[in-house]
């Protein structure tokens, strides 16, 4: 057999997750100069772009413009998709063994955090993240039912996320129907009732994660307010002292940008934002039905913990608000997947660098890889994704070079698609998807929208004549 890396015997590896990290990781490895790599990707859904397509806002188009260089990596001849096919399902890591010489698991933080506060499970309180693939046109979640006929919802957590959901919630039907989101959501948030949304940082302004561009969206919405309570948005001593030492401006603007809000006058818009900081829920408090009608929150001072940072301390002031809806947004952590050890404690993939650890050894399982919030937690933007990817394949070509990696009794690329075709005849190629992209965006156009999407795999497959 010839040496692995060369035109008579690429380095195949297949990467389980067609996410961002996913994409980053396949455009680093068919970089190469010095190797010749073929990859194969794999996601349970026919769609590829994982966060992108159902992560990313509706009304922020821009930032979902980086499809386009994945759409140049996945046209190179040396990359396959495999859509709707499914890990632990339709193949297994006995069956990548046989037919790669590596394999990165690239599959993100799909679970959410829960506060883990008493009537946390009422009806009416949800992971904001199903919020979000709903009106995204997940098609895990397309049949979800949010009650939007409540006037009031609170909104858990002050990152990108929160101020999403916020912004979803808050914007006119006429300013959603510009986007691409879901046409079962823009029906439902045309008829909603919501007046008020609560954002609730249990931190300072300072503290918060969100990014200025998201928090300045916020006081650009055609009928909706931004209201925050002056004693709110004051820095504590704490706040202020690290600022003096390390006066970064990107928070300097965050905080104006926040203390602005404070000072402006009612609009007199139908809806309105009210950003709360320093205060944490401590109990939703249902109705005869079990549905959520309040909550109640504890007021916070920061306190510095032994490691530097600045952390929440509850004081004895309390007060409710009444809510009908309550979205959390506290944190995002992997789901384990079979056969690949996983560090429950934290969510993630059990790795150094990328390799992914035997949790008993401690030691590199040979040929298993991982990279992207899977690998080290919900943190950064898409773009942080791409230096994640990088990192983990360094750790492949390393051990490549060193002969650690899988023995694939069957590397030909057509073992593998005779394989995957028993298992699931109905797989979608990228072929495929660039079909569905088509009519996505030709259906979208007749609308002046940038697409209208399908929303269940039936259509899609059906679109494809499956």
């Amino acid at each position: 057999m010839a040496q692995i890396g060369t035109q008579a015997n690429p380095l195949r590896v297949a990467i389980v997750g067609a996410g961002p990290t996913g994409f980053y990781a396949a455009d680093a490895l068919l970089k190469e100069k010095d190797i010749v790599v073929a990859v194969d990707m794999y996601d349970r859904l026919p769609t590829p772009y994982g966060l992108v397509r159902f992560g990313v806002a509706p009304d922020h188009q821009k930032i979902k413009s980086v499809i386009k260089a994945y759409a140049r990596t996945a046209a190179r001849p040396e990359f396959r998709f495999f859509g709707y096919v499914e890990f632990g399902k339709d193949f297994s890591l006995a069956d990548l063994k046989q037919h790669y010489h590596q394999v990165i698991f690239t599959t993100g933080a799909q679970s959410d955090r829960k506060m883990g506060i008493p009537g946390e499970d009422l009806a009416n309180s949800h992971p904001a993240t199903e919020f979000v693939a709903w009106y995204n046109g997940h098609p895990d979640y397309r049949d979800r039912d949010f009650d939007l006929s409540v006037e009031s919802v609170a909104v858990v957590g002050v990152g990108n996320v929160a101020m999403d959901v916020t912004r979803i919630l808050s914007k006119t039907a006429d300013e959603l129907a510009e986007t691409d989101i879901a046409d079962h959501a823009l029906e439902a948030l045309r008829r909603s009732q919501v007046k008020t949304v609560y954002v609730l940082g249990r931190r300072g302004p300072a503290q918060a994660a969100f990014t200025n561009p998201e928090i300045k969206e916020l006081g650009e919405l055609a009928e909706t307010e931004v209201i925050v309570p002056a004693d709110e948005c004051q820095l504590d001593p704490l706040s202020q002292e690290d600022l003096d030492k390390n006066p970064d401006r990107a928070t300097l603007q965050k905080i104006e940008i926040i203390q602005s809000y404070a000072q402006r006058q009612a609009e007199g818009k139908s809806r309105k934002i009210v950003l709360r900081f320093l205060v944490s829920p401590v109990e939703l408090i249902g109705d005869e039905h079990g549905k959520v009608k309040a909550m109640r929150l504890v007021k916070n001072e920061l306190e510095r913990a032994s490691n530097g940072t600045l952390r929440p301390h509850p004081i004895e002031a309390y007060e409710e608000i009444p809510v009908g809806l309550v979205f959390r947004s506290v944190g995002y952590r992997g789901i384990p997947l079979p056969e690949v050890p996983f560090n429950d404690r934290w969510g993630v993939i059990h790795n150094d660098l990328g390799r992914v650890l035997d949790p008993e050894t401690n030691e590199p399982v040979i040929g298993v890889y991982t990279a992207g919030w899977v690998k080290r937690g919900p943190t950064g933007v898409i773009g942080t994704n791409k230096p994640c990817a990088v990192e983990t394949v360094g750790s492949m070509l390393e051990d490549l070079a060193a002969g650690k990696h899988f023995e694939p009794a069957h590397p030909e690329p057509e073992a593998i698609q005779k394989l995957i075709k028993e298992r699931q005849p109905k797989y979608v190629s990228f072929e495929d998807w660039l079909k569905l992209d088509e009519l996505e965006t030709a259906m979208g156009e007749e609308y002046g929208r940038p697409r209208i999407k399908f929303t269940r795999v039936e259509e899609m497959l059906a679109a494809l004549g499956r």
